[in-house]
């Protein structure tokens, strides 16, 4: 068994503010306790919501931190370490993990029942929608209850979820997939993944080119990761008895717009998604939806878009590409590999604590 060594690369949040208040130095390496196991990690994806809380903008309720913290994100590694009395897992499997917190480093500490199976042949950048990412892309279009030939909207369409909610919906049946992305190098990259129409959703007149693309009636289901106003312009655009899922808040932070009854009043419905209530109340439909995320990506019928792989110890321009909403599909962070035998591993520029 290879030691675990003592001390790791990390990149943690001490003070909020702009990416430069992310700056790598070396911690110590955390220990498991009971139910939990050490990962080894082989790549660490970075999504919008991680910009938000370095930023202090984050809106989700269960968001309580207290600095200094490792942001989450999305990770692929191996499990190198059990903490006591562990078990359902071994030391050597390979694994995915979504975490709230401790996941920008080499090293860190997940729960044991909280892990997904990541197969040895999938690349660790791509297989990082695994574990949130994807499952969130599942549980939108699940909870929302696309029906086949039915129209469907996705907002942030080239972004890390919604790139994989354009074609996730194309292979549901949707009748129309339409892309709403903010640029013209984005709009072309939804239509290349399936989208039957692109929108650009700065434009103040959207919703009319989605009633318009639509034949008049509106999208049968708005998949919305953007909040604020564009929230409420997506319940306009929606058809009779269409329904839209607010799972994020992109561009409105913790700005949450209220909706009004009489907005709903020709049997729409808007409804929330967050990735552990699904995982806690229909573990069932999370499970299918993990099975079917795993199949895809093995035979290659849903196809993760790695936009960069950037050294951990560049995650503050990791965040940057978000931020700037120049990315297309994913941002991962790819911690330094082993060192050779008999050769030193090249060493980023530190603060030692």
């Amino acid at each position: 068994m290879t030691a675990v060594p003592r001390r790791m690369l990390a990149v943690p949040l001490d003070a909020y503010g702009g990416p430069d208040v992310l700056r790598p130095r070396e911690l110590p390496i955390p220990r498991p306790g009971p139910g939990e196991v050490l990962i080894t990690a082989e790549a660490v994806g970075v999504g919008f919501a991680q910009t938000q809380m370095r930023a202090d903008t984050f809106p989700a309720p269960m968001w309580h931190p207290t600095l200094p913290l490792l942001l989450g994100g999305d990770v692929v590694g191996t499990v190198a370490e059990l903490g006591p009395g562990t078990a359902g897992v071994r030391v050597g499997d390979r694994v995915g993990a979504f975490l709230m917190e401790g996941a920008y480093a080499d090293h860190m500490v997940a729960r044991a029942d909280s892990l997904v199976p990541v197969p040895a042949e999938l690349d660790a950048a791509e297989a990082t929608v695994l574990p949130g990412a994807g499952p969130i892309a599942v549980g939108v279009l699940a909870t929302a209850g696309l029906r086949e030939g039915e129209s469907v909207l996705v907002h942030a369409a080239a972004g890390g979820i919604g790139h994989l909610a354009v074609q996730l919906a194309r292979a549901a049946g949707a009748g129309q997939v339409l892309a709403a992305a903010s640029t013209p190098a984005k709009r072309e990259f939804a239509a290349g993944l399936g989208a039957d129409t692109v929108i650009d959703p700065t434009r103040p007149d959207w919703p009319d080119a989605v009633r318009e693309a639509t034949g008049g009636r509106g999208a049968d289901v708005v998949l919305d990761s953007i909040g604020g106003d564009v929230l409420l312009a997506g319940v306009r655009a929606l058809a009779p008895a269409g329904r839209l899922v607010f799972y994020g808040s992109a561009g409105g932070g913790t700005d949450i717009p209220r909706v009004s009854v009489m907005d709903l009043i020709a049997l729409k419905a808007v409804t929330g998604f967050s990735l552990s209530a699904w995982r806690t109340a229909r573990p069932d439909q999370y499970r299918a939806g993990l099975a079917e995320l795993t199949r895809r990506l093995g035979d290659g019928t849903l196809r993760p878009a790695v936009h960069a792989r950037l050294p951990l110890d560049q995650a503050a321009t990791g965040h940057r590409l978000i931020e700037d909403r120049v990315h297309r599909g994913r941002v991962v962070l790819v911690p330094r590999p082993a060192p050779a035998p008999g050769r030193p591993a090249p060493q980023p520029a530190l603060e030692r604590s």
